[in-house]
């Protein structure tokens, strides 16, 4: 007998009864069914069990199986009462939802902040959270600031400067951020940034009640005497920064600049937040070391996360600051969650202190070459005005200026529906946008799709071009 076929014959029985009586009323035993439908006591077991999955029927210990007791439809809720009572939406969490969508099937994305799956070392990492997951130690509590074995690699990458006890580990980058503007500043607090800069901090920060500042930068990073003049004219005493490889324009904070920043922020008696997300996605030439690495006097607080070099799904990174800065930053990760699960801590130490993480990252290196070179190719080909003139020499985007005209948030909309999904410029900004971008992502399709991509996004553009 077909097992399948025996399932289905029981589950159609029941849904016919569920139909025709109250909620409440007893069902037909496993014994009664079983002996109409000539079936197993597994068989009906499983049907038994798909109808209570679906909220069909209930079990009830030691007296039977019965209808489910269902909501009333005839009466639709009156959820109004929600919107007087949660008060104004916070700005920013539409672009969030917008920026983490997964992208519809036959799609092609040219949008978002993570490697694309034949990029990611899966092998590797399910590997290291096997082995350890099957050791016991590896569940039991933890120090809540993290593995003191893992603080220490995070450090080491950060430089001489901080040491393992300054670090906290954090389930990623966007929580770190998060809980290091609620441990140092209070709202109402001016918080300056590059412009544009990364949406989540813009979204983090106004959050918290921050007033959030923009400072211009260019493709050497932030200005250093615009950022000086923005710490005299707002008494700010925090600045967000990405120095390499900054999302969403690709600029590394130049070396001639990066003595000149120092300096404005040490006048400024003010701290620097160093997100260090790119730190292994250089393409071309090497990584300049980070800011933290030359900061004596405890000015910079240092975050680097592993999720966008490796996969999402390793939510691991670590902030880390010296003195008082770190004590509180410490604080308020342990009132924020307590610790990172200790598997993950592990599986991840073991991965990046393995052969797998050189090869991993020397793997990825060549493949975002190649597929920066296929979109670049593609843009020079369909949509040349498109193509930027400064080269990223690493990340995963490209910050394609658009004509004046142009309304970047229009044009995002219409790719969707040539069926290229691009992330327009506007909420990376601050305040008002100089001029419309939008975002490339080279990481998140595979090269051969680059030239369909841009072809399908020249038609919209074309179609927006004669609309205007």
């Amino acid at each position: 007998m077909d097992d399948g076929n025996a399932v289905a014959r029981v589950i159609q029985d029941l849904r016919g009864l569920v139909a025709a009586a109250d909620p409440g009323t007893r069902l037909p035993s496993v014994r009664e069914l079983t002996a109409r439908h000539q079936a197993s006591p597994v068989t009906v077991a499983e049907a038994v069990r798909q109808l209570v999955a679906q909220g069909l029927i209930e079990t009830r210990p030691g007296k039977g199986t019965f209808v489910a007791a269902l909501p009333d439809e005839r009466r639709t809720p009156d959820l109004s009462w929600q919107t007087v009572a949660l008060g104004a939406r916070r700005p920013g969490e539409d672009e969030m939802q917008a920026l983490l969508a997964l992208p519809q099937p036959g799609t092609i994305p040219l949008s978002g902040g993570y490697l694309d799956t034949d990029l990611q070392p899966a092998a590797a990492l399910g590997a290291a959270l096997a082995r350890a997951a099957r050791q016991p130690a590896a569940w039991q509590r933890g120090p809540a600031e993290g593995r003191e074995d893992l603080r220490a690699w995070f450090a080491r990458e950060a430089g001489a400067r901080l040491r393992a006890d300054d670090m906290v580990i954090c389930p990623g980058g966007q929580a770190a951020l998060s809980s290091a503007l609620r441990a140092l500043t209070a709202p109402g607090d001016t918080l300056l940034v590059e412009s544009p800069t990364y949406l989540g901090a813009l979204a983090v920060a106004r959050a918290a009640g921050l007033r959030v500042v923009p400072v211009p930068a260019d493709a050497d990073g932030v200005l250093p005497d615009q950022l000086a003049a923005a710490f005299a004219r707002t008494g700010a005493r925090l600045f967000y920064c990405q120095p390499l490889y900054a999302n969403p324009t690709g600029a590394t904070l130049a070396a001639h600049r990066r003595r000149e920043v120092a300096d404005a922020i040490r006048d400024a008696g003010a701290f620097l937040i160093e997100d260090d997300y790119a730190r292994d996605l250089a393409i071309d030439g090497e990584a300049l070391r980070p800011l933290a690495a030359d900061d004596s006097d405890g000015h910079v607080i240092y975050l680097r996360s592993l999720t966008k070099s490796a996969a999402p799904g390793l939510r691991v990174a670590a902030i880390g600051a010296r003195g008082p800065a770190g004590a509180r930053l410490r604080s308020g990760r342990l009132l924020d969650d307590f610790f990172v699960a200790g598997p993950l801590q592990q599986a991840t130490l073991e991965f990046v202190t393995a052969p797998a993480w050189t090869r991993h990252r020397r793997a990825l290196r060549t493949a975002l070459r190649a597929r920066r070179e296929a979109l670049l190719i593609a843009l020079r080909r369909y949509l040349p005005e498109l193509a930027p003139p400064t080269i990223p020499r690493g990340g995963l985007h490209l910050w394609a200026r658009l004509p004046d005209s142009t309304d970047d948030v229009a044009l995002a909309a219409a790719a969707a529906t040539e069926g290229i999904i691009v992330f327009p410029g506007r909420p990376w900004y601050a305040a008002e946008p100089p001029a419309p971008h939008l975002r490339l992502t080279y990481a998140a399709a595979p090269p051969d799709l680059m030239d369909e991509a841009v072809r399908r996004l020249a038609r919209a553009v074309g179609r927006e071009t004669t609309r205007s």
